[in-house]
């Protein structure tokens, strides 16, 4: 069974995207925890938030700026559907990841990934790497080419 770090690396390398992913003694599970053991703004860190449309059951990848929070009737009115915080059982099973090590790449199943528009404006940003403490560095703009994700207004106001 391949390892999630290693499902990233490979997702990353899929990509041609140089990137050392970096592991922490201490937790970067949180924005807040990963900003303090990083030492960068929380804003630079990319939280990987997985929802679930209520009618079609699609596993729905929000990549959001740290200190934002994802505002649900913007992603019912960008998918024309309802949607819920997914559950950590469904987070496992469609991504591959449990909570706190969710990736921006290497899932097993996601159907629609959307990026926070807040995070193009920063310099570097930092994602998790499939674990509770590993984390890596890259641009908004690779961010965007990797994931293929939609740019939108997803932050809570």
């Amino acid at each position: 069974m391949t390892s999630s770090r290693a499902r990233v690396e490979a997702a990353l390398a899929q990509h041609d995207t140089p990137v050392e992913i970096v592991e922490f003694p201490a937790s970067t599970r949180t924005a807040v925890e990963a900003a303090a053991v990083i030492g960068c703004e929380v804003s630079q860190i990319v939280k990987s938030l997985v929802f679930v449309t209520r009618q079609t059951d699609r596993a729905v990848l929000v990549l959001a700026s740290g200190g934002n929070q994802v505002d649900e009737k913007k992603l019912r009115t960008l998918l024309d559907e309802k949607v819920s915080k997914a559950s950590a059982e469904f987070v496992r099973e469609r991504t591959g990841f449990a909570i706190g090590g969710v990736a921006p790449v290497g899932h097993q199943q996601i159907d629609v990934v959307f990026a926070d528009e807040d995070l193009l404006v920063l310099g570097d940003l930092w994602a998790a790497a499939g674990s509770p403490n590993a984390v890596f560095r890259l641009s908004a703009t690779e961010l965007e080419s990797i994931t293929q994700a939609t740019i939108a207004d997803v932050k809570r106001a």
